[in-house]
């Protein structure tokens, strides 16, 4: 598999799960959350899921492992949507993921409107003029909302979405306001939310929140996610779903939280 990689990039395990990612450290790697998402989602068994801003397709790498249904992984950036095209075919998984290059808010419509019964987004966190931005372009793109609001972006989830259809996210909870607000405006109802928590007693760096297209409001707020038990040492579900309880160090392949 070693010729498939360009000089800067490496090949990294995807935890238990007998897969490889390939990642390069001159554009942005998979976070924890990226993770956590992906174990999140509830997905169907069968049928059509979206992933949206998908970076270098560890979401849908990820969820071949529990689904069945066919997965369109959609990125803006070239150079992440040519690594994601490569991973999936590194992994014999192309007659199950499609890679679609290009801005989410023009290839929703040609993927097709109220066609998917699930989707997943680990969106940019940080509005355009919030904070320093990197010089890195790869990694600006991926912090900060330079291609698409965080209000386009839950649009077109619900766009894309069968009535019924799921969708989940991964953000952080300063933005859970405008998460929920955005949500209900385009008739997505949040039903599911989970708060991640650093350690007992810290608060929230994290928030996964999935949502039901045209339904009735009625939300169930989960028990909250522990990562760490001892200073650096994960906790038990934290390694039930890195490595199914088969490993104690913290590598995983996976960056710390981005923005963080």
């Amino acid at each position: 598999m070693e010729h498939d990689l360009l000089p800067s990039e490496r090949l990294d395990d995807l935890l238990t799960h007998h897969l490889h990612i390939i990642q390069s450290r001159e554009v942005f790697s998979f976070s924890m959350d990226a993770v956590l998402l992906a174990r999140f989602a509830a997905v169907p068994k069968r049928g059509k899921i979206a992933d949206l801003c998908s970076g270098n397709g560890v979401i849908p790498l990820l969820l071949s492992t529990r689904t069945q249904a066919t997965i369109d992984a959609v990125e803006i950036q070239p150079r992440l949507a040519d690594m994601a095209r490569r991973s999936v075919e590194l992994n014999g998984l192309q007659s199950r993921i499609s890679v679609v290059e290009g801005d989410l808010r023009e290839k929703a419509k040609q993927l097709g409107y109220g066609k998917y019964d699930y989707v997943t987004v680990n969106p940019p966190y940080l509005p355009p003029a919030s904070g320093d931005r990197n010089d890195n372009a790869h990694y600006a793109a991926a912090r900060h909302e330079l291609n698409g609001t965080l209000d386009e972006i839950v649009q077109h989830c619900s766009r894309l979405l069968r009535t019924g259809g799921k969708a989940a996210m991964v953000h952080r909870p300063g933005r859970l306001v405008e998460i929920i607000s955005s949500m209900t405006r385009w008739k997505l109802e949040p039903k599911r939310i989970r708060f991640v928590h650093p350690h007992a007693g810290s608060e929230a760096n994290m928030v996964l929140i999935e949502a039901t297209r045209d339904a009735r409001p009625s939300v169930k707020l989960l028990p909250p996610l522990i990562v760490y038990k001892d200073g650096q040492q994960y906790s038990d579900e934290i390694m039930q779903i890195y490595y199914g309880g088969e490993r104690g160090d913290t590598n995983a392949g996976a960056e710390e939280l981005r923005g963080s």
